[in-house]
């Protein structure tokens, strides 16, 4: 098969357990190999500025998956049923994140309880046998990590529909060290409509209830994957900031995926943020229609002029390997097609996203552009990650 090489035996995860014996010896992607060409053209003073940011500032994706994609998809699907995630914890320390929010997607579209609690309890086991890792459940431990050159882990999960109808479980989620949980992903579920439905029922009684719950709890309310009116209501019946960790504007560009000017700008009035997505043929925009940094980049100026810089952060979305070719591979289980369907508007499919192809790359790519188009240090440290610590220090009291 072609593609980029194989990781080496030593995948950094799960020193513990002995690979082909306690989890498949399933052949993962590299995580130093790069397609992406894209590089800031910087000055020296600039290039040592962006340093200086990234060293300086607490900086969070708000959305990420930092896991090997399998080196050949046709083993996607074993890969994803094992349970065992693999993170690429060395590459990740090179990417100069202090924290990265770190989301359960669903086994292919499936959301069962039991999958979840398994997948939380194996990452918790996973990060805690690492030096360079620490498991975050509040601000203190970000910014201590920030302090020790560690990566702070935050765990969270796209879609509560694993919760059923028992507002308990939010319970035990927390008491796993859960700290972030999108209502709902492409299909509706008990607590409100998704992204995908053709009719927008907005959060259900239970999902208010559920709501409730988080915020007492101290689980930041995301509503990424969320309808419209589904956001548009939690937005309204949440008594704490809530938070669109990955996705971008539609008036930038016309597909579900996207966020109405509504959404977006009811999220900033009550003190949330939104993270700006990067995963392939998402946050495309009219002016750059070959999905690449440029395109995202093109959303977070126009949000920043709705909403304001204070509201703003990145939630990238990517994993280390072929992404593009693992939405082929599940596209159709996780309800892709739909969400990003642009109707009649021409696009550029792309191999990958240019500048933002995966963890390693993408917040210092991502200060570089800042940098380059003339944002001033404190603006781009708030959208690193300090617009996020705010919304934290309230949605975890």
């Amino acid at each position: 098969m072609g593609g980029p090489p194989a990781a080496p035996a030593d995948y950094q995860s799960y020193p513990y357990l002995t690979r082909g014996v306690d989890y498949p010896a399933i052949e993962l992607a590299d995580p130093a190999h790069r397609r992406s060409r894209f590089a800031p053209q910087l000055t020296a003073t600039e290039a040592a500025r962006v340093e200086r940011l990234m060293t300086d500032s607490v900086v969070i994706s708000l959305h990420d998956h930092p896991q090997l994609l399998p080196a050949d998809m046709a083993d996607a699907y074993a890969h994803l049923h094992s349970r065992y995630p693999h993170t690429a914890f060395r590459a990740l320390r090179e990417s100069g994140l202090d924290a990265v929010f770190d989301n359960w997607f669903g086994l292919l579209g499936t959301w069962r309880w039991e999958d979840l609690v398994a997948w939380v309890g194996t990452r918790a086991a996973d990060i805690a046998h690492q030096d360079g890792a620490v498991l975050a459940r509040g601000v203190d431990e970000i910014r201590s990590a920030s302090r020790e050159g560690r990566v702070a882990f935050v765990l969270g999960a796209e879609a509560a529909t694993s919760i059923e109808n028992d507002l308990n479980r939010l319970d035990v989620l927390y008491g796993m060290g859960v700290r972030q949980l999108g209502l709902v992903y492409a299909e509706s579920n008990s607590l409100g409509s998704g992204q995908k439905e053709t009719r927008d029922g907005g959060l259900t009684t239970f999902g208010r209830r559920a709501v409730a719950r988080m915020n007492a709890l101290g689980i930041l309310v995301d509503v990424s994957h969320a309808s419209d009116q589904t956001s548009l209501d939690a937005i309204e019946c949440s008594t704490k900031p809530v938070a669109i960790t990955h996705a971008g504007a539609r008036a930038v560009w016309p597909i579900p995926r996207m966020k109405p000017d509504e959404v977006l700008t009811a999220c900033a009035e009550r003190g949330g943020v939104l993270g700006f997505e990067a995963a392939p043929h998402t946050t495309i925009s009219y002016g750059h229609r070959a999905h690449s940094i440029e395109s995202v980049m093109d959303h977070f100026t126009y949000a920043v002029d709705l909403i304001g810089i204070d509201h703003v952060a990145f939630g990238p979305d990517t994993f280390y390997g072929d992404h593009v070719e693992f939405h082929h591979a599940t596209g159709g289980a996780l309800g892709l097609s739909s969400m990003l369907d642009p109707g009649d508007e021409p696009f550029e499919s792309v191999a990958h996203v240019d500048g933002l192809e995966n963890p390693t790359e993408n917040f210092r790519n991502i200060t570089g552009w800042l940098v380059q188009h003339g944002y001033s240090d404190s603006e781009i440290t708030a959208v690193l990650g300090g617009n996020i610590l705010r919304v934290l220090e309230e949605a975890w009291r």
